[in-house]
């Protein structure tokens, strides 16, 4: 096991804000493994990388001899955690949240070392309380300090409404603290107010309070906005090698370099040198230890290898393509090609994408939607920069 001080630089490696370093060294001077909490509501059954930053610094931990305590938010997600939220969020059904639940565990399960963790339902110990538990409960926190919530605050100013139950959902993640003993929880930037209740509820028991260790955001492929399926700017953990591949080809330089911190843990030593060599060089490095986390070891290079045959010696002959199935005995147009390939969300799209060149059939440009094609078994299809198909 590293010493205190060499844990201690490893964990604040990217890192937004902690509460405080100094608590944080006094625990690892204890010698003993710490339980290092991270809570979770299974929402959606999908993580993207954006999900991954709090498990790859509870891995961290993990591999420093400590114990991860991943809590399934099976109870909570009945509430919906109202932070960040303009309006309150719809609630889910049971049948739902453990379906996410099932979902989440696997895909955790690719970053997180599994002899090394605890898997805990808060529905364990909220689900026996009766009415009485919740009041003495809800009595730990005033309202004044809820409202010193800045989500609160504003959906207040603005005239919307705060449902009761919301109120009681950072007291439930921090009565979550209590039930486990964490010695430090991890949580976005937007998680500080939760967190920090944790810490107030932990002393109330005779506890020692939990260190709070806030990550930041991750931004997505557009390198502006938070990384979301709604807005398209994601990776998913369970996509395949070559999609993963490809969409972090795609992400900026700048951003790269904070990927490289968050999601894979390297020192500002490690960058220098990443940053001394290409930068293409340095985000297809990147690239493939991406796949290699949430594919498989060895992964990584092939779809590198496959991403170079495509995209810088454009050998798609000998290319792996997913095959794109098609009745030969019709009149196809290049329209009718594009809409086939599901790329597209619309023909208007479509279109767009033809008139200005970014479709290729066998290496010859189609810009007219109009035109006809003639379909050959094995023939290369490409639209725009990353969809490639091969047709059967």
């Amino acid at each position: 096991m590293k010493s205190p001080k060499e844990q201690l630089d490893l964990l604040l490696r990217g890192t937004a804000q902690v509460i405080s370093p100094e608590e944080l060294e006094k625990k690892l001077q204890q010698k003993r493994p710490l339980r290092v909490k991270y809570g979770v509501d299974p929402t959606a059954p999908d993580l993207h990388l954006g999900h991954t930053v709090g498990l790859s610094k509870l891995r961290q931990f993990q591999d420093l001899g400590h114990v991860a305590v991943l809590i399934i938010g099976d109870f909570t997600s009945m509430i919906g955690d109202p932070t960040g939220r303009s309006v309150t969020r719809p609630p889910l059904s049971r049948e739902e949240i453990m379906a996410n639940a099932k979902t989440y565990q696997d895909q955790a399960f690719k970053v997180l070392d599994r002899d090394r963790l605890e898997v805990v339902f808060n529905g364990d110990w909220f689900g026996k309380m009766g009415l009485a538990d919740v009041i003495r409960l809800g009595s730990a926190v005033s309202i004044s300090q809820m409202m010193q919530r800045r989500d609160f605050k504003e959906r207040v100013q603005s005239g919307s409404d705060i449902r009761h139950h919301e109120t009681l959902y950072p007291i439930m993640q921090g009565w979550d603290s209590v039930m486990v003993k964490s010695d430090v929880e991890l949580g976005g930037t937007d998680q500080l107010f939760n967190i920090l209740v944790g810490r107030d509820l932990q002393k109330d028991q005779g506890q020692e309070a939990q260190v709070a260790m806030m990550l930041p955001i991750l931004e997505g492929t557009d390198g502006t906005q938070k990384m979301s399926k709604s807005l398209g700017n994601y990776i998913g953990v369970a996509e395949s090698a070559s999609e993963i591949f490809g969409k972090a080809m795609s992400i900026s330089d700048e951003l790269m370099w904070k990927w490289y911190v968050l999601l894979l843990g390297k020192s500002e030593t490690e960058l220098k040198e990443l940053k001394a060599g290409h930068p293409m060089e340095a985000k297809k490095s990147l690239a493939a230890a991406l796949v290699d986390r949430f594919c498989g070891a060895g992964d990584g290079k092939k779809a590198r290898d496959d991403f170079e045959k495509k995209f810088s010696a454009r050998d798609l002959e000998s290319a792996e393509l997913p095959a794109l199935k098609l009745d030969g005995g019709k009149s196809w147009t290049a329209l009718d090609l594009v809409m086939a390939a599901n790329v597209a969300p619309s023909k208007s799209e479509a279109r767009r994408l033809l008139q200005q060149g970014g479709v290729e059939y066998n290496g010859e440009k189609l810009k007219d939607p109009q035109q006809a094609v003639t379909i050959k078994s094995h023939a290369v299809l490409k639209i725009g920069k990353k969809h490639f198909f091969r047709l059967v």
